[in-house]
């Protein structure tokens, strides 16, 4: 696992743009696996930007999705349908048919995840997923408790995170749906490179957890610890609860030019 210490929630996108762009630009017909939420918003601005000034070619590119809210349609604008097309897929060169997002309203949830991680799979796997983390170390909406081994399934959602998704659905709890369909632990830890992005000092303690912690399932996040290729961007006050803070950044400012993306 590599930690990457930035300033700024900008400047630590921005490392991660460039990491996704060398990416695409080596392999046109890169597999991408992508999050919803505030975290990657920066991410996705800066390769719209990389698209549009650059003419980063996202026109071979394959995309899968690591969750969706269960009973929300694409058309809902909480959905994370919208979410994507509002900040990415409507400004990027990305092939409808070539993006894939768990559908919220199947009818048959056990057949639609097993279809799920077989078109991952008919794709060649996903080669760099991106992630964020909730306060208590969940990934994706793999909840504290989830098998490391799991793979696309029905989750509950858990009180904490109910209540911190409600800012999108007027500060209310009650009104986040309970379930959804999200990649499993097992799924994430198949990607050929993790990228996991936190911002602020309310990601700290989960940040420490995941990096310096205990591999436990109780933080579900600490499993990357054992990915081979993890890298974790976050800006200075979500590093405040780092013991190494100090070395991690020694490193990164160390290394060698060519290996710093």
């Amino acid at each position: 696992m590599e930690v990457i210490i930035h300033d700024t929630p900008q400047d630590a996108a921005s490392t991660g743009a460039r990491m996704v762009a060398r990416l695409v630009r080596e392999k046109p017909h890169a597999v991408l696996g992508l999050a919803t939420g505030g975290t990657p918003l920066p991410l996705y601005r800066e390769l719209v930007r990389l698209h549009r000034e650059e003419g980063l070619d996202f026109s071979r590119v394959t995309t899968f999705n690591l969750d969706e809210y269960l009973g929300l349609g694409p058309g809902h604008p909480q959905s994370y349908h919208h979410f994507m097309r509002e900040h990415l897929f409507d400004h990027l060169n990305i092939p409808a048919e070539n993006t894939h997002i768990p559908d919220g309203m199947t009818p048959d949830v056990p057949a639609f995840c097993r279809d799920y991680e077989r078109r991952i799979a008919e794709a060649g796997g996903i080669d760099l997923q991106i992630l964020g983390i909730g306060s208590d170390g969940h990934i994706g909406f793999n909840e504290p408790g989830s098998s490391f081994a799991s793979r696309t399934r029905i989750k509950t959602l858990a009180r904490e995170t109910l209540h911190d998704n409600a800012r999108f659905f007027n500060d209310d709890p009650a009104k986040v749906p309970h379930h959804c369909i999200t990649m499993g632990i097992g799924t994430i830890m198949d990607a050929r490179c993790v990228l996991l992005l936190a911002f602020g000092s309310g990601k700290a303690e989960a940040i420490a957890g995941m990096v310096e912690g205990p591999v436990t399932a109780s933080l579900p996040a600490s499993i990357l610890q054992h990915h081979p290729t993890a890298k974790v961007l976050i800006d200075s006050p979500a590093a405040t609860a780092l013991h190494r803070a100090d070395y991690y950044r020694w490193v990164y400012e160390n290394k060698p030019a060519w290996q710093r993306e």
